[in-house]
């Protein structure tokens, strides 16, 4: 039960006070005694708010009247019963009965009643889901206004992404070249019995056969490797940074693209930048476990007056704030928290972002624009805009076998290729004497 009670108060921070999922889980699996159940307590959180929508239209369909906002963590638990029994391999009379029992842990023994009516129901009426699963929102667990741009943005692969989305995303490290190479530490896991592949693309890249407790894993103390999609290891070749150079890291925090330019050239000088003064430490302590050194300043990007020397630089990454929408597979909770009104919000700071940054590039310099969002609003709509506004910017095409060729930059679908939904365009910026 300690496992439920501890899931159920999870859901209730991340479904009744809006928090992330990463904000809530981390410290609430530390504080649990049995460590053993912190694997089922993540099951748990990520499996009802992967399929949020779908367990919510079947809850709603065997109760007679909504509960009250106060009681956010009766509707958590409703929930956390009903995944049980759809995609978990509990035997179906542990699942209802150790549910029912965390009523009593919520000091709620009035709901002991209902949560066992609905959960028995559902036992009978399971072929409820084939009626249910005829409206799309349900069948995909996808918020109806995000199922509609994905659907419009991607008609012929929209089936792929939000299947993708609703698959669990394996962990991927990144090989600090600087210390080990690949090959070698593929066979360090495997004489160590931990199953292990190579992936294509990302030729620093390792997927690990199943989920475990990365900093058990040999050389991490050493700073052997980092945590990090190979759809996000692409950023640091597509810079091609050459010795010498002067670099920003726009939005840097916490850090794994900084680390990952400075491992394949050490002979850069990286600026480190974000505006998060308590995620810029995540950086520091990055570099430190990597044994890499970069200056690392926090401070607005969209105000580089604050912050920035008036040198410029060869090479600027703007890894965009954006929807998260190719991500959805590691944070779930993106579908339940992100709002359709967002989108505007967000498409208007990365296009103030590319103003401010455009300033400080070199003439011949290039800026990498990067986002985590399969939405071609954030996208190549973001870099054609602006191209057009922008005199002397102009695309330099990508030419790579991973992922699409779109108008403007190279689109990775979520699941492609094993790797998370990513967006890439590099810009570069005319000299007087070249012809745009």
């Amino acid at each position: 039960m300690s496992a439920r009670l501890t899931a159920t108060k999870i859901l209730s921070e991340v479904l009744g006070q809006r928090r992330s999922l990463s904000a809530v889980l981390p410290a609430a699996l530390l504080s649990m005694k049995k460590s053993g159940d912190r694997p089922l307590v993540s099951e748990f959180c990520y499996g009802v708010l992967r399929w949020h929508l779908r367990l919510s239209a079947i809850s709603q369909h065997f109760m007679h009247k909504p509960l009250k906002k106060k009681d956010i963590d009766i509707q958590c638990l409703l929930l956390l019963g009903l995944y049980q029994l759809i995609y978990m391999r509990v035997p179906k009379h542990a699942a209802v009965a150790e549910t029912v029992a965390v009523t009593n842990a919520l000091n709620k023994p009035w709901a002991k009643g209902l949560v066992n009516a609905v959960l028995r129901s559902y036992q009978r009426n399971s072929d409820v889901l084939t009626k249910l699963d005829q409206d799309d929102v349900v069948s995909t667990a996808h918020p109806a206004w995000l199922l509609g741009k994905i659907k419009k943005n991607w008609p012929d692969e929209w089936q792929y992404i939000v299947n993708a989305n609703n698959n669990p995303a394996p962990i991927i490290l990144r090989v600090n070249i600087a210390k080990i190479e690949q090959q070698d530490y593929l066979k360090l896991l495997e004489a160590n019995d931990i199953g292990a592949e190579s992936l294509p693309y990302a030729p620093q890249a390792i997927k690990l056969a199943k989920l475990q407790d990365v900093t058990a894993l040999p050389g991490f103390d050493q700073g052997w490797f980092s945590v990090q999609d190979s759809a996000a290891q692409l950023a640091a070749p597509l810079l091609d940074v050459q010795p010498g150079m002067r670099v920003l890291d726009a939005c840097a925090a916490p850090g794994g693209k900084s680390c990952h330019i400075l491992e394949c050239e050490p002979g850069v000088e990286l600026v480190s930048l974000d505006h998060d003064e308590d995620r810029t430490r995540r950086i520091h302590e990055n570099l430190l476990r990597l044994g890499l050194n970069a200056q690392v300043l926090v401070g607005d990007a969209a105000q580089p007056e604050s912050w920035w020397d008036g040198q410029q630089f060869d090479r600027i990454l703007l890894d965009a704030p954006c929807s998260a929408t190719g991500v959805i597979r590691r944070h779930p909770d993106i579908k339940y928290l992100r709002q359709a009104d967002d989108i505007t919000g967000l498409v208007g700071v990365q296009g103030e972002l590319l103003q401010a940054l455009w300033s400080l590039l070199k003439p011949g310099g290039q800026l990498l624009y990067a986002t985590c969002s399969v939405l071609t609003q954030e996208n190549s709509g973001q870099i054609l805009k602006f191209i057009k506004e922008q005199k002397g910017a102009c695309e330099v095409p990508i030419q790579a076998q991973w992922g699409r060729h779109v108008v403007a930059g190279r689109q990775i679908m979520t699941g492609e290729s094993g790797m998370d939904g990513f967006y890439y365009a590099c810009l570069k910026k005319q000299k007087f004497n070249e012809d745009i």
